[in-house]
């Protein structure tokens, strides 16, 4: 097993001159899960607030979804996020929607490093 975190976390806090850094983390970390694909290092990907990147135009949908459609082998990947693109949903087996009900910000209680962020 292997965790990887990357990009500076927190985009909606940050300053819109730090989006270009952000954007080519994001291409690098794309590229590199894309050849664990390729080379079937994993069985699972969890690609958490993937749907972000794609939406702002950091990655090429097209390309993203050429790597998920013809992955080898038998890799699961779960993509988190809001708004993801039709396309990638059409390639999905399975989709769901989730909302709150409860959440700790309710009563007041700060983000987490490592758990919102």
């Amino acid at each position: 097993m292997s965790w990887q975190a990357v990009g500076a976390g927190r985009t909606w806090v940050r300053q819109q001159s730090g989006r270009e850094e952000q954007a080519a983390t994001a291409l690098t970390a794309w590229r590199e899960v894309a050849d664990r694909f390729a080379t079937q290092r994993h069985q699972l990907y969890v690609l958490d607030e993937f749907t972000y990147p794609l939406a702002w135009g950091w990655l090429d949908l097209d390309e993203v979804v050429a790597a998920l459609r013809d992955r080898p082998g038998t890799q699961h990947v779960i993509i988190t996020g809001r708004n993801a693109p039709s396309a990638l949903l059409e390639l999905a087996t399975t989709v769901t929607e989730m909302t709150k009900v409860k959440h700790p910000f309710d009563t007041g209680q700060k983000g987490q490093a490592g758990i919102e962020w």
